[in-house]
């Protein structure tokens, strides 16, 4: 009877840390998504305000700030993106530890993408 409530006890715990990676699982992809729609939406943003600036009347440097602070935040995006990757890998291990292998398609995160560094400018603009 002890043995059987205790294994019951096993199988609502391992339910449980199912149901909760899952919920990880799903949060950790629509997190990703953001990312990679951020980064699209900025370029997107700058080749509209390239185009614009082509105008004859307007001069070359018209917008040219707002291009570089616009190109800080696509570095700054691309840090982020890199490092959800790095949460994604890290959330896998302990997923793979705690849960047992995934019997669906793995995700794996090259080392190289993992230690990518994209260094933010901290440049001033005036």
């Amino acid at each position: 009877m002890i043995g059987t409530l205790r294994q019951q006890e096993g199988l609502f715990k391992m339910v449980k840390y199912r149901d909760e990676a899952l919920n990880i699982r799903k949060l950790m992809r629509e997190a990703e998504a953001v990312s990679d729609e951020a980064m699209v939406a900025f370029a997107k943003l700058k080749a509209a305000m390239l185009s614009a600036r082509q105008s004859p009347e307007i001069p070359v440097y018209v917008g040219q700030r707002a291009i570089m602070r616009l190109t800080q935040a696509e570095q700054q995006a691309l840090s982020i993106s890199t490092n959800l990757l790095r949460v994604h890998d890290e959330l896998s291990n302990i997923a793979r530890e705690f849960c047992g292998p995934d019997t669906g398609d793995q995700t794996k995160v090259p080392a190289s993408a993992l230690n990518a560094e994209i260094p933010v400018a901290e440049a001033q603009f005036s």
